[in-house]
C-alpha cells in the first residue's frame, strides 16, 4: 500500500473490522458532470474522492476492504485494480443497484461475523476514523450495536435527522422532512456489528439502510458526531465549496500510470474549473 497499517490498541469485543464503502451511485444530481465521471471519482483537490476514503482505511489498519461499484463501473474498477490497492480492495460488481442495505444482504459472505464499518463514499468527510473506531470499540453504550457519525448541518430539510437521549443512543430518526426536528444529521458512516449483518440478511425486503434498518434499531445506535468537515456532494454547490476544503492527507503520491493520464484528461476537470 505504500503505508503500514496501524493498530489502533485492544478492542472490547475483539473483533475483526472490516469495511464496505458503498460507490455505486448514479450521481444524478451532478448531472452533467457525472455523465464524465462516476461521483465517487469526482475530483477534490485534483484527485479522486474515493481515494481519500481508502487512505483513511489505510492508515486505520482496516484490511479487508471491499467496494461496491456500478455506474461507470469500468472506470472505478480500473481505478481499483492499480497496484496500490490491489489485492487489498475487493470490487463487488452490481449489474442493478442492491439498495445500502441490499449491498450488505447480497454479499453476506464477507460481512458475516465480523463488526464492519459501512460508509457512503460519496461524501467528503474530514474527520479521525481511529478516533470513530475506537469508540466504537471501547466507549459505545452497552447494548448499541451500531455507531452512526452524525454532524451539524445547515440544511436539515436535505438529511436524516437524528434524535438521541443524554447517553448519546438515537431515539427517533426523520429521513428528510419538510419541518426539521433539529439538526444533527446522519453522516452515513456506520459501524455495525454482526448482529445487525444478520438480521439484514434475513430480510430480504430490506434495501435502504437509511429507511429499512435505522428505524429498526433505534434504542441501539450511538452517535459521535463529527466536528469537522462533512459535505454531500451530491450538490454542485457542496461539491465547488470542497474544492476551497483544507487538504486531507495523502497516502500514496501520484502515481501517473495509465488509469491516472486517462483520468486526468476526462473532461470532468474543466468543467468544475469552468464552475468554480
Amino acid at each position: 500500500h505504500g503505508i503500514g497499517f496501524i493498530s489502533w490498541g485492544p478492542q472490547r469485543r475483539g473483533a475483526i473490522i472490516n469495511a464496505l464503502l458503498l460507490a455505486a451511485g448514479l450521481g444524478s444530481r451532478l448531472r452533467p458532470l457525472t455523465d464524465q465521471c462516476p461521483k465517487c471519482l469526482v475530483p477534490i483537490l485534483g484527485r479522486p474522492l474515493l481515494e481519500y476514503w481508502l487512505c483513511k482505511l489505510a492508515t486505520a489498519g482496516l484490511e479487508d476492504v471491499f467496494v461496491n461499484v456500478h455506474h461507470h463501473r469500468d472506470m472505478v474498477s480500473g481505478f481499483l485494480s492499480r497496484k496500490i490497492f490491489n489485492p487489498w480492495v475487493k470490487v463487488i460488481v452490481e449489474e442493478e443497484l442492491s439498495g445500502t442495505a441490499g449491498t450488505i444482504r447480497d454479499n453476506e459472505q464477507y460481512f458475516r461475523g465480523c463488526t464492519t464499518l459501512v460508509a457512503h463514499a460519496d461524501n467528503w468527510c474530514h474527520f479521525d476514523l481511529s478516533t470513530f473506531i475506537d469508540f466504537h470499540v471501547n466507549h459505545r453504550p452497552d447494548d448499541v450495536l451500531i455507531s452512526m457519525m452524525t454532524f451539524r448541518t445547515a440544511s436539515p430539510e436535505n438529511c436524516g435527522i437524528v434524535q438521541a437521549d443524554d447517553s448519546g443512543v438515537v431515539q427517533g430518526f426523520f429521513e428528510k422532512q419538510v419541518s426539521p426536528r433539529g439538526n444533527m444529521a446522519n453522516g452515513a458512516v456506520y459501524i455495525i456489528e454482526p448482529e445487525v449483518s444478520e438480521w439484514i440478511s434475513a430480510k430480504a425486503e430490506v434495501k435502504d439502510f437509511s429507511n429499512d434498518v435505522i428505524p429498526r434499531f433505534l434504542g441501539k445506535i450511538a452517535i459521535w458526531e463529527n466536528l469537522s468537515i462533512h459535505r454531500d456532494i451530491g450538490f454542485v454547490s457542496s461539491l465547488l465549496e470542497a474544492q476551497n476544503d483544507p487538504p486531507m492527507a495523502d497516502c500514496w503520491p501520484v502515481n501517473i500510470d495509465d488509469w491516472y493520464r486517462t483520468y486526468s484528461e476526462n473532461l470532468i476537470h474543466q468543467q468544475i474549473a469552468d464552475l468554480v
